[in-house]
């Protein structure tokens, strides 16, 4: 049986917020040097999300980041508010965004291969490389 959740959450500014609908509490981690970039380390996100839904739409700026996806952040005060694929059919939200004290689950990490050596997460998780994650995605290896 399976069960949707409704997070929440608003930037840091406040014009934008979101409502995010997802089919469960995984949380994982992208390594890949744009998110590191991004962010200024791994990107932990919702990857189960099946529904966002934005207010403040306006105040939503998102970069075209690659030929495959985009991502998506306050205009005001720059809070990451989601990576999404272009074709839509993914959307990954950082879960600090939504983040009230679910009981969320670390169970995957992805672009493992461009992880830095100078840090490790010690949770037992499914690892894919880059190609793994195109592989998965496209179904071509």
């Amino acid at each position: 049986m399976s069960t949707t959740n409704e997070y929440r959450g608003r930037c840091l500014c406040g014009a934008v917020s979101l409502t995010v609908k997802a089919d469960n509490h995984d949380v994982g981690a992208c390594h890949c040097n744009m998110c590191q970039t991004w962010g200024g380390g791994p990107l932990l996100a919702l990857e189960s999300v099946k529904e966002v839904k934005i207010d403040g739409e306006g105040e939503v700026t998102v970069f075209q980041s690659s030929d495959w996806a985009e991502r998506g952040f306050c205009r005001q005060c720059g809070t990451h508010l989601f990576y999404r694929l272009r074709d839509g059919n993914h959307y990954a939200v950082p879960v600090g965004l939504v983040d009230r004290g679910e009981p969320w689950n670390f169970t995957a990490q992805i672009f493992i291969d461009e992880k830095p050596a100078f840090y490790d997460f010690a949770n037992q998780t499914k690892n894919m490389t880059g190609q793994e994650v195109f592989e998965a995605f496209t179904g071509k290896a």
